[in-house]
């Protein structure tokens, strides 16, 4: 696919001036500089001076310059609606990157559905997870694992003669899951059980993810390093750290259970990169655990509807750690109830679970 037009078209609609104001209010933002209210950034709206066909995600795949494009698609809409994220993209291979690396099959979505990939649960789950503690292999040049350098790399290939969108586009972090999710991805549902059967094992199989996750992230950053120092970018999201660590998986244990087995994982990638927790569904069992993690910045959640907001609420905003991505009918709601939010939330669904915007 011929790239050149369409990083043409956004060189000429990035807006340096706006993009730099834009990055200083969410620095602001995430740095805690707002005491009261919400967070609900914008720009001025930029159209296309071409048309942006759509692409169905199957036929990226295999396509590097196909998926830049479906990446930079969304960035163009971003420009065009004058939404409030940050611009950027990802290597954007779905939950199986790592999985696959481990023999996990790639599944395919229907093409109808439009949706990422994910993988299949090893045949042998214990067992499998055992030789994998065994071997204890990491070799990121593997099925999706590969395509994600390939796309960093030819990434800064195709963007090096566009000053703005090299400047202003960034690019974030892989969807890496998180230990207990990638557990569970390659285990099966035979996990929650064996947690009670096997706990030894279930600390080593989390120990040993954590430790992929935490090489993995450090040979990507090496390549495509965070917003700066102390930040970094996901779905447009500026937040303090350099992960977000995907945690869906919890709602599936108990809060005691986080503690015991979880936490101890999530505490070590947050201290290496600081960063914080993605939750879909219900979270608030847990999220005591999660506040009381040091060094964790932020929160994303999906689904307010599932939790108690209040309990949410008390464990992050009332002690310092801001929430992105809130949809906006979840912070209108809180406002009408006489909740001081403290300015630590952003108000908008970003693209982690969400297709609505404000």
């Amino acid at each position: 696919m011929n790239l050149s037009p369409y990083l043409e078209d956004l060189e000429r609609r990035v807006n340096a001036e706006e993009e730099e104001r834009l990055a200083g209010e969410w620095l602001s933002f995430a740095d805690g500089e707002l005491r009261e209210g919400f967070f609900a950034p914008s720009r001025p709206g930029s159209p296309a001076s071409l048309d942006w066909p759509e692409v169905n995600i199957n036929d990226c795949i295999d396509d590097i310059d196909l998926m830049i494009y479906q990446q930079l698609r969304g960035v163009s809409d971003i420009l065009a609606g004058g939404g409030g994220e940050l611009l950027s993209l990802r290597p954007n291979y779905g939950t199986g990157i790592i999985p696959s690396m481990y023999g996990a099959e790639v599944f395919i979505m229907p093409r109808e559905t439009n949706t990422l990939p994910g993988a299949r649960t090893l045949p042998g789950a214990m067992d499998d997870i055992r030789r994998i503690l065994d071997r204890r292999e990491t070799d990121f040049s593997k099925a999706l694992a590969g395509r994600v350098f390939d796309f960093a790399g030819r990434w800064l290939e195709v963007s090096r003669p566009c000053e703005a969108v090299r400047r202003y586009v960034y690019m974030y972090n892989p969807d890496l899951q998180g230990p207990l999710p990638l557990a569970e991805l390659l285990w099966g549902s035979e996990l929650y059980l064996d947690i009670f059967d096997e706990p030894e094992t279930v600390r080593a199989a989390l120990g040993f993810f954590t430790d992929v996750m935490i090489a993995f992230l450090k040979k990507f950053h090496a390549l495509c390093p965070p917003y700066d120092a102390g930040h970094s970018v996901e779905w447009g999201l500026l937040h303090r750290g350099a992960v977000i660590v995907r945690n869906d998986a919890a709602m599936n244990i108990s809060g005691d259970m986080y503690r015991e087995f979880v936490r101890p994982e999530d505490q070590r990638l947050i201290s290496a990169f600081g960063g914080g927790v993605h939750f879909c569904g219900k979270g608030d069992h847990y999220i005591e655990a999660v506040s009381e993690i040091p060094g964790l910045s932020t929160i994303n959640m999906s689904q307010p509807e599932y939790n108690d907001m209040e309990i949410i609420y008390r464990n992050t905003v009332d002690k310092g750690i801001v929430i992105i991505g809130l949809p906006s009918a979840a912070v209108q709601e809180a406002l009408g109830a006489g909740r001081n939010l403290r300015g630590r939330v952003h108000s908008g669904a970003s693209l982690a679970a969400w297709t609505d915007k404000k």
